[in-house]
Parts: C-alpha cells; structure tokens; sequence
C-alpha cells in the first residue's frame, strides 16, 4: 500500500523515496551522462543505459545495502567499512546510446525489456541476454511495446524523425502510416468505447488522438418495395441505352471529347526587341555586351485547375533568368503572365534559336495534364551585323526559282536603311567571334553563304530560309522552293565528328588516371597513418612529399578534365550545329517530304545531351545501319542482316563515317526513306544533283579512283588503301 518512488540525478545519483519520505541515495559506478531508466517487477531491479552504451541492471537490494551516497566524498578505507559495494546484476553492450527502455510482461507472454538505439531495436529476456533485436533503416523517436492477438508475439509502435509510424509483430513490420508532426512519446490508451487510440505528443507541444483504419459504415440501404417488372419500359430503356453505345463508338478520334477544347492554354510572345538593359547574369561569352531578349508567357485557365506549375526550357548554350514557376490555385477563366529573359551564357553558338514552355496541372477531378508550347528567338541574340568579309574557308550556295530579294526586305534587322536596295553582301558577327557573310546574287536566283568555321553556316542558312518562305508566303506565291546541287560537305564535317569522339576519349583517359591517382592517395594515406600511430617513432621515409605530389597531380587532373569537359560540350554544339546543315542540305538537295526530314532528325539529332553512356557516334551510327538495312535496302541479304542490340562506345569512328557516305550514296541513287523496309525503292537510272556516286563493296572500294569522290564530298574519305589509277 506505498507509492516508491525513484529518481535519477543529472550526477548519476538515485534517490529512493517511500511516500513523502526520503529512504536512501546511491550513485551509480562509472557515471557520465544519465540514461533511460525503468523498473522490472518481476526481478525487483533497476535497468539503465550507461555513457558506456552497455544495459545495466541493479537489483534493489544491492541498492538498499550498498554504501550511502552521503560518504561519496570520504576516504577509500572508509567507504569499504561502511557497506557493501554497489554491483551491477548484468550488463549487455548493445554499442550505441539509447533512447528509451521499456520493461513489458503480457499475461500470455514473458517479461521482456525493450531498448531502443539509434539504429537498433533490442528486445531482451530478463537475465539480459537478447531474445531478438531489428536493425533500423531510419532515425527513430520515441516507442511503445503493447500487447498483441497472436500467442507469443509482441507488437511495438515506433516513431520516426520522418513523421512515421511503423507498427511491429516482434521484427515484422505489419503497418506503416504517416503522422502529421514528429511524435516525441507515444501511448496505447482507451477511451470509452474505442479501444486501441494511439496517443501521440509533438516536439511543440500538439496532443493527438488517432487511430488506424477507417470510419465505419453505417448506412442501411432500405428495404425495396417488391413490384411487378414492366418489361416493355425495360425494353425500351436498353434501346436507348444501346443507342447511346452505337453513338459513341462510332467517333474515330484519338483525343477525348473534352480535349477538343483545352482547359489550359500556354502561349509564349518574344518581345521584337532587344532588353533595352540587359539581363545576362554570369555569360561566359566575351563579348563586350550580352544581349537579352524578353518572353511574356502568358497561362488562360477555362476551367478551375489546381497549382499549375511553369517550366521553360531553352537548349544550352542559351539560358533563362528563371527557368520554374509556380501558381496557385486557378479559378476558371482567369490568367496569369511571367515575363523573362533569355541570352547567351555559354561561350559557343546554339545550334537551334527556340524554346519550350510547359505547364503541369490538376484538374479538379485529380487528374493530372499538361499543356505546352513553343517559342522562336531572334537571330539578333547571338550575332550583330556587320561589314561583309571576302575570305572564307567554308561556301554554299542555295538556290530559288524566284528573282533575287533585296536584303533591306528580308533582313531590315541587320541592313542599315541608308543602304537601300543596293546592298547585296551581308555580314553577321556571332558573339562568340566568328563572322558569316550572306551574299546575293543580282543577275541569277542564288544566295551564297560563306564562312570560316562550318557549322555557323547553320543559323544563317535557316534563317535565310525561313524569312525567304514568309516574304513569299505573304505575297501568296505557292510555288516557292530552295534546292541544292552542290556537294555535301562530308570531310568537313567527319573533322568535327573527329574532333568530337576525340574529346570523348580524352574523358574517359581522365577518368582512368583520376582512379588510379586516387587509389594511390589513399593508399600513401593509410601508410602515414600507421606510422603516426605507431607508438615508436619511424622515419616517413619522404611519404609526406609523396602524399602531396600524388595531391597535385589529382588536382590538376581534375583541372584538366573540366577543362576537356567545357571543350567536349562546346564540340557537340558545334557537332549539332553542322549536323542541322547537313539535314537541311540533305532535304534540298533530294527534296525530301516533312515525314521524310523528320526521318533524317531522328536518326541524326537522336540526342539533346551527350553522355559516356550513350554517345551521339554510337547512337547515329545505329539508327543510320538500320536506314541502310531496311529502306535504304539493296537487297534481301541486307535486310537479313542483325544488329547489335547493346550501344557502347566504338573504338574508332571509321565506321560511322562509312555508313553516313553510304547513307548519301544510297539517297543519291534514288532510295527512300521511310520507316518500313517496303518502302525501298530500286536505284535510279540518273543521279540528282550532279553527284557522282560512290562503290559500296569492300573489293569495288579499293580498286575505286579517288576522283570519283570530288563531286559528291571533295575528298577521300571511305577507306585508307586505294590502287593507283
């Protein structure tokens, strides 16, 4: 009939009182910080987790008969006369501090001691030996062990730093459930007529009363009144209801209804001027001035959507001040608009002047959408006119069927008006440093571009093109083209691809020598460490000067794989800039259909970035061997033929090279493409173009003469051994 009471002190004291009044004080044996403590019943003990991250037990009556706590202080002779000492009943090293302990005995079950560590989970008997222990994948909290229904088993609710609670058979996890704050104690408790309510208190102070599973039921449908059936009414209704069937099945759209009419719409507007300030932030170009150009994004809701968010994409090297965007909640009919901008951050020309806006929605039901649009940037952004340039290393010439246009028509951005319809030279300077110069013919239908560098051929060209189509276009002229009949520029292009892959490899010779500089620097590591932990002292014999050699040599390969890596994307730009060229010569040049320039993108732009993994040259030269196996196709034999279904980095790009000279031969001779092996048509009797075409074989190669290259790629570039003449 008395209430014990026992309290730990911050000094590793216990005080035990019986009612109100103090008994007796005892300090626990190698005291440094205190631990959770409980009581066991059913051994009459104490149990604790010492600084020693060990369990100790302390019986009470060791306790009650050990030396009192007020002769702490006396002399060592005097405490072993004055009691017995204080021993621990049994210790268990669990290896790391403990959160809480908990001491449980069901009347179906044993007494048990539960433990819980940072990463562990221990259950113990109550001689200290472990019954069964749970190594834990996350940081726990707090804990509680209740009784559970299966015979021989205990089930123990812990609490995580992750806002969790995991429900536990012994070791099984059973249930897990998500809490709204971090519990700091859970409890097991009833109240009234609901049982098993999991209590849980917050590091803020918050109570919460909860429990698992879900409301009960307690509706009734009601008794339906038995009625005779009306088979006529029945019938009449499955008519309809078959009719409304018929109606539906009889639409072939792929889009639902409701798609016929967008919920959301994203439209993107590029301001026609330059940022009269501009709003280039870190642009590695070395340009003078960086300008930028503003985007107005505007988002029209028809219907209620919910947090819609903004994504706008541009292909490095261009940038956006802001690139994500978030909203709330939209109410129907409603709008929101961004503004932004967009410039130059790396020091290399895009190879494409456009960009995506993306917008991802709820609607109310919960479904998710998405709704996009695309945007084009001027060709202001990355060049600045200036004065024509007679020399260059690189020419094409594009032809029309129409009488020349004056440039001051379709270039009004980069000709002076003082000029008027005199000039017919155009010079752009790239920000970068290089120069393209656009000329007009005055006596035939001929634009030449030229320059020193290939692939800044690729942005005038287009944008030649392009404003060619819309001058013609708005003076409803249908009949317009531009066509090619020059060469392709094949060697000039294997260089970059050359130049490319060799950058490739110089990554991967960097990654080697990382490795093995730093094996070596752990391993010099480990050889000082022990000798600095040796208790005789040993000469480094010059460890430390290899240690900080084998230092610098890590730091500058990584210097110089950064280095190689800045070099690498700057060569893939280049890469797909020159690549857009050769598509589009490709296309005039065999005036190829919308369908049929799409095939040729998708087998040689298959990549918006470059990796190790998956390269452009592994990639390119699987999709161009499927071409040549399938559409492009001479005979059965080849279309038999297997590819390798594992893309990995070739050793050499000779390959490539080859297939994409036999790609052009192939297109020359009249081939197709298409995306079915059917579509393979037989050679033609007269090339197009004026391009000469080129052996296929191994054996016809090597007896072949150079000079039946010239026209069709300049120079020699198939296979290395040819006969003479």
């Amino acid at each position: 009939g008395r209430d014990l009471i026992c309290i730990q002190s911050l000094d590793g004291m216990l005080m035990l009182f019986e009612q109100e009044s103090f008994a007796f004080g005892r300090f626990l044996p190698g005291f440094l910080l205190p631990g959770p403590l409980a009581y066991s019943s059913r051994t009459d003990s104490f149990i604790t987790v010492s600084s020693c991250q060990q369990v100790e037990s302390y019986k009470y009556q060791v306790l009650a008969f050990a030396t009192d706590a007020d002769e702490r202080q006396e002399t060592e002779q005097q405490k072993l006369s004055s009691g017995k000492r204080l021993v621990v009943d049994w210790v268990l090293n669990i290896g790391e501090q403990a959160l809480d302990i908990c001491v449980v005995s069901f009347h179906h079950g044993v007494s048990s001691v539960f433990v819980l560590g940072e990463r562990n989970f221990f259950c113990l008997k109550d001689n200290g030996q472990i019954r069964f222990m749970k190594k834990l994948d996350y940081s726990p909290s707090c804990f509680i062990p209740y009784c559970s229904v299966q015979e021989g088993t205990i089930n123990t609710l812990i609490g995580t730093h992750s806002k969790m609670l995991n429900v536990y058979q012994d070791v099984t996890l059973k249930w897990a459930t998500q809490l709204p704050h971090i519990p700091v104690s859970v409890k097991v408790a009833n109240f009234q007529d609901l049982k098993g309510v999991i209590v849980t208190l917050s590091d803020d102070g918050h109570l919460q009363c909860s429990y698992l599973g879900t409301d009960p039921s307690l509706f009734q449908a009601p008794k339906v009144d038995s009625r005779e059936i009306n088979y006529e009414e029945m019938n009449a209704e499955m008519k309809e209801l078959q009719k409304i069937i018929r109606e539906a099945t009889k639409t072939q759209d792929i889009l639902p209804e409701s798609e016929k009419q967008r919920d959301l719409t994203v439209t993107a507007e590029v301001s026609p001027d330059l940022d009269a300030e501009s709003q280039a932030t870190d642009s590695e170009v070395k340009a003078e001035t960086v300008p930028s150009v503003s985007v107005k994004i505007t988002i029209q809701s028809r219907v209620a959507v919910q947090k819609p968010s903004l994504a706008v994409c541009v292909q490095a090297p261009l940038a956006v001040t802001c690139d994500q965007f978030s909203f709330e909640d939209l109410e129907p009919d409603s709008s929101e608009t961004v503004v932004l901008s967009v410039f130059l951050k790396g020091n290399c020309s895009p190879s494409e002047l456009e960009g995506n806006c993306m917008v991802s929605y709820n609607i109310p039901t919960g479904i998710p959408r998405v709704a996009q649009c695309s945007f084009s940037l001027p060709l202001r952004l990355v060049c600045l006119p200036a004065q024509p340039s007679k020399a260059a290393a690189h020419k094409l010439t594009i032809d029309t069927n129409k009488p020349p246009v004056t440039f001051l028509t379709i270039f009004p951005d980069f000709v002076d008006a003082s000029e008027g319809d005199q000039a017919n030279a155009l010079g752009f300077q790239f920000l970068t440093g290089s120069k393209t110069t656009l000329l007009a013919s005055k006596t035939s239908q001929r634009y030449r571009i030229q320059s020193e560098q290939l692939e800044d051929l690729w942005l005038i060209a287009k944008e030649l093109t392009r404003r060619l189509e819309e001058h013609f276009k708005k003076q409803n002229c249908k009949d317009f083209a531009c066509t090619f009949s020059g060469s392709i520029p094949l060697q000039e292009y294997f260089e970059l691809i050359d130049r490319h892959f060799e950058l490739r490899l110089n990554t991967e010779r960097f990654r080697e020598l990382l490795s093995e500089r730093a094996v070596q620097f752990r391993a010099i590591e480990r050889r000082l460490l022990s000798r600095f932990k040796d208790r005789t002292p040993a000469p480094l014999q010059h460890l430390d000067t290899l240690l900080e050699g084998t230092f610098r040599e890590v730091i500058a390969l990584a210097d110089a794989a950064e280095e190689n890596q800045a070099n690498l994307f700057q060569a893939f730009a280049k890469l797909k800039s020159a690549t857009h060229l050769v598509i589009m010569l490709i296309s005039l040049w065999q005036k190829l259909s919308t369908d049929q320039v799409a095939i040729l993108e998708a087998t040689f732009l298959p990549l918006a970035e470059d990796t190790q993994e998956l390269g452009w040259e592994e990639a390119v030269d699987a999709a161009v061997s499927y071409l040549l196996r399938t559409c492009l196709s001479k005979s059965s034999k080849e279309q038999a033929l297997t590819l390798s279904s594992q893309l990995c980095m070739p050793k050499d790009t000779s390959r490539l090279k080859k297939n994409i000279t036999l790609f052009c031969d192939r297109l020359a001779k009249g081939g197709r493409l298409a995306l079915s092996a059917d579509s393979a048509t037989q050679p033609a009797a007269g090339v197009p173009g004026g391009c000469a075409t080129i052996p296929e074989s191994e054996l016809e190669e090597r007896a072949a003469v150079p000079g039946s290259m010239a026209a069709f790629a300049r120079h020699s570039h198939v296979t290395k051994q040819r006969s003479k003449p």
